[in-house]
């Protein structure tokens, strides 16, 4: 059975490109125009993974992610809570960004965008969702105080800048989870165009660091090469 993949987009130019770049690739599209048409498929058919415009012309591709991530909402929808989901935005939206993120959105893809990266993103995307599921784990030893951004590891609080804070705290939403360098910029620095990759990998690093002088007998930041970072606890 072919993988099926929603997108929701208005823009049937873009629609049209990303549709045959998957479509080639061996993935079944079904394509909608509206969030209203979007919710109808998902309670016809199950999906593989979402992939949600932001703006559309009845409503916000961010609130059918809340539904997807939501128990009863995503049950009358036929979907996993754990069905992966890639947002587009327009570029500049960091808000969007950030909320999707928040929400629980996988990756997120800025417009304009190349079909053949999106197409990149969403192979990555199943083929985490297709690893066994982790066995059950022991409660985490760390400790996430949202009010007053201070985490700690074992009841003891790390030093953290505000970028680290961010950093971690997002890892630790979604712990066991590989989480993109783009992901991971979004959540902790929006859209400051003077930081890059490498300024994740550097905070990354000093992370790591802190993590060591509290735990030096466990690495509990892990680099997976081409797609990102993942805390395991």
């Amino acid at each position: 059975m072919s993988t099926r993949l929603l997108l929701l987009e208005d823009d049937p130019a873009i629609a049209r490109t990303v549709a045959y770049a998957l479509e080639r690739d061996g993935l079944q599209v079904t394509h909608c125009l509206l969030v209203q048409d979007a919710r109808q498929q998902m309670q016809r058919h199950p999906f593989d993974l979402l992939v949600l415009d932001v703006g559309l012309p009845d409503g916000n591709g961010l609130d059918l992610l809340r539904d997807v991530r939501h128990g009863q909402a995503a049950a009358a929808l036929r979907l996993r809570q754990a069905t992966p989901v890639l947002m587009l935005s327009a570029r500049g939206e960091e808000l969007d960004r950030v909320l999707g993120l928040e929400l629980g959105a996988d990756d997120y893809l800025a417009k304009p965008f190349s079909p053949r990266e999106l197409a990149a993103r969403i192979k990555a995307l199943l083929r985490r969702a297709a690893m066994p599921a982790p066995a059950a784990a022991a409660p985490t030893p760390f400790a996430d105080d949202e009010t007053g951004q201070r985490i700690t590891l074992h009841g003891q609080a790390l030093p953290l800048t505000r970028r680290e804070y961010r950093l971690l705290s997002h890892l630790l939403r979604g712990a066991g989870r590989i989480h993109s360098r783009d992901a991971l910029l979004a959540a902790a620095w929006g859209d400051d165009s003077e930081s890059t990759d490498r300024t994740v990998d550097t905070h990354i690093k000093t992370l790591r660091a802190k993590l060591r002088e509290v735990d030096a007998g466990r690495e509990y930041i892990s680099t997976h090469r081409g797609m990102g970072y993942c805390l395991d606890v």
